[in-house]
């Protein structure tokens, strides 16, 4: 009689082999799926940093401009004040060295008049007379032009600010207040509000 391999024990081998190839499928399986679930975890993670990168970064760049706006805004502003200054200083300058010149050439025009006034009262020449006359007005033309006013009048209150009280005496009348100018014996002369020459004068009791 033959010996043979019993069936029984193929039988099971075949299903513990089946089995085995069976769960580690499903293992590999589970593995995969783990494996795809881990990644697909770091993948969100990665984006979610990404997003929080590229927010913090476009929220960086936002305050980085509005900075660079502000120091823009106050440096144009700084230029522009440093503008004015400038502008103002020369004009500044312009006017105070005008009216320097103007001051220097303020005797000359007194020469001038108090030549004009010996000269009426002593019969000159008439031609001569004109002549002085005429460089006179035009010395007193450019004057104007400058914008230089004489202060000369009389009968108006005392002011400190462009007059300089040489000396007092009574009114010649009871109708004339006190600290009346009486008499300018030396005109003064401005320009706008500026004072080239108080006015020297005479005024009341």
């Amino acid at each position: 009689m033959n010996p043979s391999t019993p069936e029984p024990e193929h039988s099971e081998t075949h299903d513990e082999n089946f089995d085995t190839i069976h769960d580690r499928e499903s293992q590999s399986e589970m593995d995969t799926t783990e494996l795809n679930d881990t990644q697909d975890i770091e993948s969100n993670q990665s984006e979610d940093r990404e997003e929080d990168f590229d927010l913090n970064t476009e929220q960086r760049l936002q305050a980085e401009i509005v900075e660079l706006r502000e120091k823009v805004l106050r440096k144009s502003a700084e230029m522009e004040n440093m503008r004015k200054r400038i502008q103002r200083d020369r004009v500044q300058l312009f006017d105070q060295s005008k009216a320097a010149a103007l001051e220097a050439f303020l005797p000359v025009n007194d020469d001038l008049q108090r030549t004009l006034d010996a000269l009426k009262t002593s019969n000159p020449d008439p031609a001569f007379l004109e002549g002085i006359q005429l460089v006179a007005d035009k010395f007193s033309s450019v004057l104007e032009s400058f914008g230089v006013e004489k202060i000369s009048e009389t009968y108006v209150p005392f002011d400190i600010n462009i007059h300089e009280a040489l000396l007092r005496q009574p009114a010649p009348n009871s109708d004339i207040d006190s600290d009346t100018v009486l008499q300018v014996l030396e005109n003064g002369y401005r320009i706008g509000e500026k004072v080239l020459r108080h006015a020297k004068v005479i005024v009341s009791e």
